[in-house]
């Protein structure tokens, strides 16, 4: 229970930490691939080999991947640190502040190869950057994360903060999206020529505003007043098996985590499906993805107003159903007998309930299952929930992203694009595991 209430404007401060590292993890899922491996009509230069390692892994889903492991081993120790933490100005803010700067400079390194061309120099140092980058960013998202329990008491508080906090991250997405167009503006208006070099100072000045709206929480919450939780006594593994034994997180991680991997091969493929599938300019990316997270936005008060009618269960379920058509249709975009632009905003337009439900309603389920768990075993280890979480949604976003790049092999180009017309049957897939795990959690109705 908070020590006292958290007022509206301290709820606006929380959400803006939110755009903020949206901004840097949305950069990495939505431009990685389509940096280091353009298709032919990108205007860009592979910048590493198509190696095929095992004959089935392709070099770049090895090196997100190795990222990614790495940053999810790295997530409990800091969720153990921060539970566990005795600072006189809390358990959490002093650990995001640390994070923002070097977060800043690995999410620009990252887009910033050693050679112009394909080498395999860049593999190595994509690698050494994306593992710091991801411990960097995990030392804030964990903490950060932890606070929604924290800050709240019951249940419609904590739905009413989980969904300033997606409001939070997709305007992270919407402003991530636009990558190539603020290239655009930049080769224009700088008159630089190199396309590469554009996107690089794009997401130089996009870190910068990440880490901007990064530091607001840790300037303006006062964590001693509004949150009264006290340290976790309990060692790092004890912690971990306590976490897992709790029958409802395990089927709340499996579709969670088959989530975020079909989140990803949506991210991931966005700019593929537009300019590969249905031909159309990258430019449409950006405004594409603005008008899904605008209209999801919209959506927000009637989940909110349902969630408290018919609770959150029911929605994730029919919300699983919707994503499970959508990833159907990208099998089929460019064949439907409507123009490329409509085909496209259909699909978006389909996606916007799930993408404002499933941002919306998991934290806030997740902040009740380690509520209720503190009250059982009299132990606060909220930052050890959601670091188990997103230790399960980074490797399902490690996975995504490794389907998506093992699947362009299969083609990836106008003419030659089946491999992108394989993630939607993956997409499909995993969807529908997703809906099954899911419908097996036991909700506890409240109010």
């Amino acid at each position: 229970m908070p020590a006292v209430y958290f007022p509206f404007r301290k709820q606006i401060a929380y959400a803006c930490g939110m755009i903020g590292w949206s901004i840097m993890t949305n950069i990495i899922i939505v431009m990685l691939p389509y940096f280091y491996l353009p298709p032919s009509n990108a205007g860009l230069k592979p910048l590493i080999p198509q190696l095929m390692l095992f004959g089935v892994l392709n070099i770049l889903s090895v090196i997100a991947a190795s990222g990614r492991f790495i940053d999810a081993l790295f997530d409990p120790f800091i969720a153990s640190l921060s539970d566990k933490s005795d600072n006189p100005k809390g358990r959490r803010i002093p650990f995001m502040k640390w994070a923002i700067l070097p977060a800043i400079i690995f999410c620009f390194l990252t887009f910033c190869p050693v050679e112009k061309g394909e080498s395999s120099k860049n593999a190595v140092w994509l690698t050494c950057t994306l593992i710091l980058f991801f411990m960097s960013v995990t030392t804030y998202i964990i903490p950060y994360n932890a606070l929604l329990p924290e800050l709240t008491e019951t249940a419609s508080e904590k739905v009413k903060l989980s969904s300033f906090q997606q409001v939070g991250f997709v305007l992270g997405m919407i402003i991530s999206g636009f990558v190539n167009n603020y290239a655009d503006l930049v080769q224009k208006f700088l008159h630089i020529i190199s396309r590469d070099s554009a996107v690089q100072y794009t997401i130089g000045g996009l870190s910068l505003v990440a880490g901007f709206f990064m530091l607001i929480p840790v300037l303006f919450i006062d964590e001693k007043k509004y949150s009264s939780s006290k340290p976790s006594h309990l060692p790092l593994l004890p912690a971990i098996r306590k976490t897992f034994s709790n029958r409802n997180f395990k089927y709340y991680l499996i579709s969670d985590f088959s989530y975020y991997m079909a989140l990803s091969i949506i991210s991931s493929g966005l700019l593929y499906f537009v300019t590969v599938l249905l031909g159309l300019p990258e430019s449409e990316g950006g405004p594409l993805l603005g008008v899904m997270v605008l209209v999801s936005l919209m959506f927000y008060p009637l989940i909110n107003y349902l969630s408290k009618k018919i609770g959150k269960k029911p929605i994730v379920l029919f919300s699983f159903f919707l994503l499970c058509i959508a990833f159907i249709a990208i099998y089929f975009l460019g064949k439907f007998p409507i123009s490329p632009t409509a085909q496209i905003y259909c699909l978006l337009l389909l996606a916007s309930f799930p993408l404002a439900s499933l941002g919306i309603l998991p934290n806030a389920i997740l902040a009740e299952i380690a509520q209720d768990d503190a009250i059982k075993t009299k132990e606060n280890r909220e930052g050890m929930f959601f670091a188990v979480k997103y230790l399960f949604v980074k490797m399902g976003q490690t996975l995504g992203i490794a389907l998506f790049a093992f699947l362009t092999v299969y083609g990836k180009d106008p003419g030659n694009d089946y491999g992108l017309r394989l993630n939607g049957l993956c997409g499909f897939v995993l969807c529908l595991l997703a809906m099954i795990f899911f419908s097996r959690f036991r909700e506890k109705r409240r109010v």
